[in-house]
This record gives structure tokens, C-alpha cells and sequence, in this order.
């Protein structure tokens, strides 16, 4: 007669072995991850249960029985000469995760309760893939991944973009060992994915999940040029194969030698004794997660002792000296309830997920950024969805993908409103653009601080004083509610502010005073219009002359101006279209507030750089960045931030850098101070 229970844990056996290796074939092989780390987490201890219960049912290409992963056909394996091994995962995210790996330790090593506590090297667990960096008399010689812990792959030219990996080790030559494999983690900065993710959405492409699999997926192109586009870093932690070193005794003296050599090694780490000393830098590393600047699930403990780790040895193929203590999951499976839209400061739509509240990255998440309705579109999710929601650090909660599976019935798409929902102005995208913006600017209260600011700007108009602190005491308190309404702050009303000191609020009545007679392309600036700079602002002005002039142009005199194009001439017509800005605009005459009139197109004055564009790199000796940039565009010439074969010459100062050495690749002409100084003084550039 069968067992029905013995015949039930097969069937979940063998469904979760064909579940675990399809996941880990989308996350190594295709680097297209379809469910969270805690979800996966649950169904791989899920499986390690069953088999504890069955041992008949453990199978040798078990999950549960391998290193996973596996090696990429277009790369070359490379058979590691000495095994990279996984640790065990403690998932008790208490305390009580540490306590226990100390028990077993002591347990493994008989000691008694009367004796010394064990001395545990701890460290960060990284976020991030594990590599094996092979040097042979110090250089190094090759990179690979650990793949499936037997054979890797060879990644030495990506792995040689990593500015973090030194390409020789520091020391004397005659002292390096023959062979040294150092071990460690490739990871990403979340900083640096949040800013390639930035990029991604600016050009309408796919964004990346999480910083793990970007650079996991970056390690493995086959172009290295490409990887230098997504900037990695790197951590040693551990040795692999060792030939001609004398090892030191202790892990965390190794660690200090690999630093001795020019490895990047984490300062986070500390020797500690006992589980007292572990429970310590669990909870330290806890309340530092966030601010870190990269992602970590847990911290690692080893006996810190090499001696007493070969005397503890393996569990099949895990050290019972070391276990990985995790933290709560930064990713987590949700529901979504409803789509809301928020108004940035600058106006940007952004649609939010009202979510059903999950615990995620240590604190509880209602709602996460759904970015802009392509990648929404991209990503396929949809209203009662179940999600994948991230949270990392400080960095927004954002839904990251759905659940693959069928919708209960018919759920519509999204669509972006076509009015702001604060002050019901129009909500336009630009072309070829991905996001959705407010048009009412400073008539917006939701972009009302950010407007304040910007209006108050040192290369705007220039209020000493008006700072973030101060703007926001006086959105919150209602006293300022548009822009005009500054010129109507007096001393009393400023001196009242927490705080703010009579002699305080005088300088910053005076600097207001001081501010109404700007330059029109200063004014012009300061108003915040989409897609008008500094140097657009300066053309403007310089084109039209006056105020009424421009906000009285067609888009067809827009375009008129040098460097207007479609997109920006759409911008200034829409902004000027719009009732309450221009209602804006009269009430800051009204105020006092006299934009200088500038010469127009008849202005006749020298102009030796017309036409002509400069690029600023390094320090000059006498002028400053905003000094010569203010000479040039007075001479009539364009400032850019980058070399083309259009750049006409570039000002380089002390320290100059890659913008140097493509102006001499381009074969660009190069002045220095004195070079341009002398072209402003010509009749002619």
C-alpha cells in the first residue's frame, strides 16, 4: 500500500526541484530574475525540509545539493582549483540566529560553558556576485565567476574595467607569492544603479531590477565596453588557491594582508567574541544598512581561528565555521490595490502604487514608484496585480515587476491624467519625451518651494539668504504663496520666524531690494521654464530685446533664436500660453521687479567669438568656471559640457581631465588662460 504522505512529499519535491531550477536559471543564466530573493528563499528551505524529513527523496541534482548556477556558452569555463563553496544561510533574522551558530560551534569543538568564548571574524554579507581573481607573481592573470562552484567563467577583461581591482598588488616583487586567489563580491553602488536606471527611462529603454543583476549581467558581457557603462566595484573576503604565502593565522588578519597588497577590503568588520560579540554587529550593521552605500542581505560570521576551521571542517559542501545571518528581505510579493499620481517639485507626474502593506527592507511599504507609464507599460502591471516591490537604503520603494500568472478578469491600462490634480493645469509630455509635467509652474502650489528656490538662485536672482531652510518656513507657515509674494516680506514679519534675528531679516529685506533690477535672461531664467537654461535664457534675451517682445512670440519666432529647436520653442509658447503664469509674471512688475532691457539684435558691440563654442575643463589660474563662462557668452560664444569635432576650442586649466584628452584625440585646439584672454581681445574669433 503506497504512503500518502511518503507519495505527497515526493510530488512537492519534485515540483519545488523543477520550480528552484527554473529560477535560478532566469536569475544566473538569463539575468532575468522572476521572483524575489524572499520568495525563492522560502520555496529552497521548503524543499531542505522535505528532504530532512525523506532522505529517499534527496536527489544528486537536488537544489539543495549544488553551488547553483551555471556557466554561459560565449564565455570560456575556467575549472577553479579550489572549489567555491556557498555557506550556510541562518534565517533567523533575531538574535537568536547568532546564539545558535555559536552553540554549534561550541557543541563541534566540545567546549563546556565554563570555557572562553569563541573569536568570530564578522563581516558584511554583499549584495553582488562572487569572483575569483587569480594573481600569479603579483599580476593579475585571470577573473571568473563562481558559476557552479566547480567550473566558472572567464571574465578577466570585464573584471579589469573594475578601477577597484588592481591589475598588480603592491609590494616587493621578489616577496609576492607564486599564486594568489583571492575571493570576493562585484557589486554595484546603489547610487550609481539608481543613476543608470535614470538613464535607462531618459532613453525609453528596459531598466534593470535590482544592482545584483546589473552587475551580474554586466560581468558577463562579452564587450567590455559595456562594461565599463555600468560602473561596478569589488570587495575581497576569502583566498582559493595559495602557492608561495605564508597565510596569517586569523581571518580577519588575512583580510588585513589582502589589504596590505592593494585589495579593496570592507572596513565594516570586526572581530568579536562569543555570540554577545555576533549579536552586537547584527544589530550595529541593522541600523547602518541603510545609510550604506550599497545593498547587503545579512553579515557573515567565521571562526575567526584557521586552525580551528580545519578542525570544524565541512557539512557536504558547507564550512560549519562560517554561516550567513540574513536581514529582512528588500524585496517582497504584494498586491497592488490602486494607481495615484504625485506632483514633483519641478512638475513631473509620477503614477504611485497604493499598495496592500508589505514588510519590506526593514519597515513597512504602502506605497512605491511606478516611474512613468512606459516602463509601467513595460513592465505589464496592472491593478490588482501581485507585485514585486524593492526597497534598498534610503531609496524610494518602487514596484519592480509583477507575478507571473493569470488576471482574475479584464483590467484596463493605465492612463496618465491630462490635468495636473493639484492645480488642474494642463499636463503635457514632451516629444520624444518619457514624462508627464504640470505646465502651471510657478502658478503650481505642489512646485512651489522648488520654484522659490530656483527664482532665488545665485545665477537667477541672486537673493542672498533665501535659502532651503527659509523657504520652507515660509511655504508651510502660508506667508509666501507665489513668487511675487516675497517682495512683499518686511522686516517684522521675517524677525518673527524661528530663529531669524532682526539684523538677519533687514540683510534679507535689502537682498530682495537689491534683486529687482536683474538681466532679462537672469529673469528669464529664474522663472523656471522647462527646458530654458542659462545660455537659452541668454539667447532669448539677446534676440528679443525686451519682455513683451518674447512673450508675445509665435513658435515660429522662437525658433528663430540660435539653438531653439522645436521642443524648447514649444516650451516657452506653452508657458506664456498659460493665464496664471503671465498673471505671475505682472504681478512680480508690479512688485518693483525691472528686468534690464538687453541691446537685441541691434546690439552692434564686438562680439570675437559669434558662433564659436568652448569647453571649460580644470582650474584656471585667475578665473573662475562661472567668470570665464560669463566672458565667453559676452563675446557672443556657446559654453558646452562635452568635446565634439564641433567644438571649436577648449579652455583647460590645471587638472584637466578626459575632456583634455578627446580635445587631442579630435585634434581640438587647446587654450590655456592667457589663449583666451587674448581670442576675447581680437576683432575676430
Amino acid at each position: 500500500m503506497t504512503d500518502a504522505p511518503a507519495f505527497a512529499a515526493s510530488q512537492r519535491a519534485a515540483e519545488l526541484r523543477a520550480q528552484l531550477n527554473h529560477h535560478a536559471h532566469q536569475y544566473y543564466v538569463l539575468d532575468a530574475p522572476e521572483l524575489p530573493d524572499a520568495e525563492y528563499d522560502k520555496l529552497f528551505a521548503e524543499l531542505q525540509a522535505l528532504e530532512a524529513a525523506y532522505p529517499e527523496l534527496l536527489t544528486p541534482d537536488s537544489p539543495t545539493q549544488r553551488v547553483i548556477g551555471a556557466v554561459l556558452p560565449e564565455l570560456t569555463p575556467v575549472r577553479h582549483a579550489v572549489p567555491m563553496l556557498s555557506i550556510t544561510t541562518e534565517t533567523d533574522t533575531t538574535e537568536g540566529g547568532a546564539i545558535a551558530f555559536d552553540a554549534r560551534v561550541r557543541r563541534e569543538l566540545g567546549l563546556t560553558p565554563a570555557e572562553a568564548p569563541v573569536e568570530y571574524a564578522a563581516e558584511l554579507k554583499f549584495d553582488g556576485l562572487a569572483m575569483n581573481l587569480r594573481y600569479e607573481q603579483g599580476v593579475l592573470v585571470q577573473a571568473a565567476t563562481r558559476g557552479d562552484g566547480e567550473t566558472g567563467e572567464d571574465v578577466t577583461q570585464n573584471v579589469r574595467t573594475i578601477g577597484q581591482i588592481p591589475l598588480r598588488l603592491k609590494g616587493d616583487g621578489a616577496g609576492m607569492p607564486a599564486v594568489l586567489e583571492v575571493r570576493g563580491e562585484v557589486y554595484m553602488r546603489r547610487d550609481d544603479f539608481e543613476k543608470l536606471n535614470e538613464r535607462q527611462r531618459e532613453r525609453g529603454e528596459k531598466t534593470f531590477v535590482n544592482p545584483r543583476n546589473t552587475a551580474a549581467g554586466a560581468i558577463r558581457q562579452l564587450d567590455p565596453s559595456l562594461v565599463r557603462q555600468r560602473p561596478l566595484c569589488f570587495y575581497a573576503y576569502g583566498l582559493g588557491e595559495v602557492q608561495g604565502w605564508d597565510v596569517p593565522a586569523t581571518h580577519s588578519g588575512m583580510l588585513d594582508a589582502l589589504a596590505a597588497l592593494g585589495l579593496p577590503v570592507n572596513a565594516d568588520r570586526v572581530v568579536a567574541l562569543g555570540h554577545e560579540g555576533l549579536v552586537r554587529f547584527h544589530k550595529a550593521m541593522a541600523a547602518k544598512r541603510d545609510a550604506l552605500p550599497f545593498d547587503i542581505d545579512g553579515v557573515v560570521y567565521k571562526v575567526n581561528s584557521r586552525e580551528l576551521q580545519a578542525k570544524l571542517g565541512f557539512k557536504t559542501r558547507e564550512p560549519r565555521w562560517a554561516v550567513a545571518h540574513k536581514y529582512p528581505a528588500q524585496e517582497q510579493v504584494t498586491t497592488l490595490l490602486a494607481i495615484d499620481i504625485q506632483v514633483g517639485r519641478t512638475g513631473k507626474l509620477t503614477p504611485v502604487a497604493r499598495l496592500e502593506p508589505v514588510f519590506v527592507g526593514g519597515t513597512t511599504v504602502s506605497n512605491a514608484t511606478l516611474h512613468n507609464v512606459f516602463e509601467m507599460r513595460r513592465k505589464g502591471v496592472r491593478v490588482g496585480d501581485k507585485v514585486i516591490v524593492r526597497r534598498a537604503g534610503d531609496v524610494i520603494p518602487e514596484v519592480v515587476g509583477r507575478v507571473p500568472g493569470a488576471r482574475p478578469g479584464y483590467v484596463p491600462n493605465f492612463h496618465m491624467p491630462r490635468e495636473c490634480p493639484v492645480c488642474k493645469s494642463e499636463a503635457a509630455r514632451e516629444r520624444g519625451g518619457m514624462d508627464y509635467r504640470c505646465t502651471g509652474g510657478v502658478f503650481c502650489p505642489a512646485q512651489r518651494k522648488q520654484a522659490l528656490l530656483h527664482f532665488a538662485g545665485r545665477r537667477a536672482m541672486d537673493i542672498e539668504g533665501l535659502g532651503d531652510k527659509l523657504v520652507e518656513q515660509l511655504v508651510d507657515a502660508g506667508i509666501v504663496q507665489s513668487l511675487p509674494g516675497l517682495y512683499k516680506l518686511g522686516v517684522a514679519k521675517l524677525a518673527a520666524l524661528e530663529r531669524m534675528a532682526e539684523k538677519s531679516a533687514q540683510n534679507i529685506v535689502d537682498a530682495l531690494e537689491k534683486s529687482k533690477t536683474p538681466t532679462l535672461a537672469r529673469f528669464l531664467f529664474s522663472l523656471g521654464i522647462r527646458q530654458v537654461g542659462e545660455t537659452t535664457a541668454k539667447d532669448l534675451a539677446r534676440h528679443f530685446g525686451t519682455l513683451d517682445k518674447l512673450m508675445a512670440a509665435s513658435v515660429e519666432q522662437l525658433l528663430e533664436v540660435p539653438d531653439v529647436g522645436p521642443i524648447v520653442a514649444a516650451s516657452i509658447h506653452t508657458f506664456f500660453a498659460q493665464p496664471h503664469n503671465v498673471e505671475v509674471v505682472e504681478q512680480l512688475l508690479a512688485a518693483g521687479v525691472q528686468p534690464k532691457e538687453s541691446a537685441g539684435e541691434a546690439d552692434d558691440r564686438p562680439r570675437p567669438l559669434l558662433g564659436k563654442t568652448l569647453v571649460l575643463t580644470g582650474t584656471l589660474p585667475t578665473l573662475s568656471r562661472d567668470q570665464a563662462q560669463a566672458l565667453i557668452e559676452d563675446a557672443g560664444g556657446k559654453v558646452s559640457g562635452s568635446v565634439s569635432k564641433k567644438t571649436s576650442y577648449v579652455v583647460a586649466g590645471t587638472e584637466a581631465g578626459s575632456k583634455l584628452e578627446k580635445a587631442q584625440t579630435l585634434g581640438v585646439p587647446v587654450l590655456d588662460e592667457a589663449g583666451l584672454l587674448a581670442l576675447l581681445a581680437s576683432p575676430a574669433g
